[in-house]
């Protein structure tokens, strides 16, 4: 494999530490900027929703420009936004810094994605992407808990600082590794927009959104859940964080096989346990032993699920890969923003904590709906699409 993999693989740890540590250091940074738990919330959805809006704008403003150059350009992005993130004073600067911070995301992982298959022979491209997408999975089992222990440590701030370091040591990276292609061809928008007219496509995307959104109703506020209902320390909240980034990493791993045998068994075992764990955890949550148990069966089963939604969006939009895949990754941050402001709805209602997860399990209930309504129509084919 090219080493401009690894390049492109440590970009994917950057970004995906800095969307998700956010949740592991809720209650610091509501505390530090005095909002309500539910308010530093919003930072999690301001995000998502700037990725789900910036990753189609930037998609069309870097069309025209070489792949190399846009992922260059897009991870000065992200460190001048965790950098305005590590020094924002006030809530509503932060949620500047989260936004800009957001643009670049989609769009680098749609493009980074494309740039990955492009560095190897056609029977290596699944493998190629793959290990682009570590760094994602490893932006969960480390990222997360050690930028939780950081920040709980030396300060929110101080986390976020890390990640701009991380995310400059990428860039470098990027810019020394990724080849030049001469060859390469501007998109043909007309194409890639011809495709959306297919509403399989659209419905698979709906799908996207309920997996996320419960996904993070639950994850978003897993922190002031461990803390006040379950009863650990602060340091227990970031062994959790790293026992749910190994719950994640193991259920991505099934689910691939589990989605390269049959698409449709995959996604509604997938929706049918997350929606069950989530409930389990309303009740397992008062008891450390079990709510741990519950959590990493609940991250098993809640990436188990992303192999197969990514084969069945790109495969009812083929004739798009460039912006399929963008697209889809602007609704799992759709889903991501509608989690957390239904778990902070929750909360806000006065029904406490431990209903969180019963939201969760209700948005899982509705992708599971969607997910057979989806394959009564297609006839549960399930072909994988390769880049």
């Amino acid at each position: 494999m090219p080493i401009a993999l690894l390049a492109l693989a440590m970009s994917a740890f950057a970004i995906g530490t800095t969307e998700f540590v956010i949740m592991g250091l809720l209650p610091e940074v509501a505390g530090d900027l005095n909002v309500s738990i539910p308010s530093a919330g919003w930072l999690i959805s301001g995000y998502a929703l700037g990725v789900a809006i910036g990753a189609p704008i930037m998609a069309l403003l870097t069309a025209k420009l070489p792949r190399k150059r846009t992922l260059v350009l897009l991870m000065s992005i992200f460190i001048v936004g965790n950098i305005l993130c590590a020094i924002a004073y006030s809530y509503n600067l932060l949620m500047l810094a989260r936004i800009v911070t957001a643009l670049c995301h989609g769009a680098f992982f749609g493009i980074g994605s494309v740039v990955a298959a492009s560095l190897v022979a056609p029977g290596k491209q699944a493998s190629a992407v793959a290990l682009m997408f570590t760094g994602l999975t490893l932006a969960n089992v480390l990222g997360v808990p050690l930028g939780t222990w950081f920040g709980q440590l030396f300060g929110w701030r101080a986390t976020f600082w890390g990640v701009a370091i991380i995310g400059v040591l990428a860039f470098i990276s990027l810019i020394m590794s990724l080849p030049t292609n001469k060859d390469e061809k501007p998109v043909d928008l007309s194409r890639e927009f011809g495709a959306l007219g297919n509403g399989k496509l659209w419905l698979s995307l709906a799908m996207t959104v309920f997996f996320a959104a419960a996904m993070f109703a639950l994850f978003s506020y897993i922190a002031p859940m461990l803390l006040q209902v379950t009863g650990i320390s602060n340091r227990g909240v970031s062994w959790t964080l790293f026992l749910i980034g190994a719950g994640l990493t193991v259920g991505n791993i099934l689910g691939g096989k589990l989605a390269d045998w049959k698409v449709s068994v995959a996604l509604i075992l997938s929706f049918a346990l997350i929606a069950l764990f989530s409930l389990l955890f309303s009740w397992t949550s008062h008891s450390f032993m079990l709510a741990e148990v519950t959590l990493f069966l609940w991250a098993m089963a809640t990436f188990a699920i992303v192999p197969g939604l990514q084969i069945n969006v790109v495969r009812h939009g083929k004739d798009a890969p460039n912006l399929v895949s963008t697209m889809n990754i602007a609704a799992f941050n759709v889903g991501n923003a509608l989690g957390a402001w239904v778990g902070g709805a929750v909360i806000e209602k006065g029904y406490g904590l431990t209903a969180v997860p019963v939201s969760a399990a209700g948005l899982a209930v509705i992708g599971l709906v969607l997910c057979l309504i989806n394959f009564r129509k297609t006839g549960g084919q399930s072909s994988p699409v390769r880049a």
